[in-house]
């Protein structure tokens, strides 16, 4: 492992546990850096995820940060799209699922970029 994977890991880390998406930062480090293909790439930042996330979920609810009644209609819409996702992986190539992947970071870029500020 180079120190540009252990930084790459890391920064993933931090972004995934404050909510900006790590795994997108992964995921564009494995395949335009390490040259991995896209489909790989998803199962990786999906094991990478799951340390990260229950560790990010024990301390949010420790902090009283989730709202899990409002949250379990969300999970269970999510859980039929998951299956409708993994079917798209094996109809639709790895360069294609690129593509989207790239057109989605675009995308929400630009909207973060034109968004007016919220004060907290």
């Amino acid at each position: 492992m180079t120190i540009w994977n252990i930084i790459a890991s890391f920064g993933a880390g931090i972004l995934g546990a404050m909510g900006f998406g790590g795994g997108g930062i992964l995921i564009i480090y494995l395949t335009q850096v390490l040259k991995f293909q896209q489909l790989p790439s998803q199962g990786m930042n999906l094991i990478f995820f799951i340390p990260s996330a229950i560790t990010a979920l024990i301390i949010h609810t420790k902090n009283k940060l989730i709202e899990f009644k409002r949250t379990l209609p969300f999970l269970l819409s999510a859980l039929p799209g998951v299956a409708v996702g993994l079917y798209l992986t094996t109809v639709i190539s790895g360069n294609i699922l690129s593509k989207i992947f790239g057109i989605m970071l675009i995308i929400m870029g630009i909207r973060e970029l034109l968004q007016k500020s919220k004060k907290d």
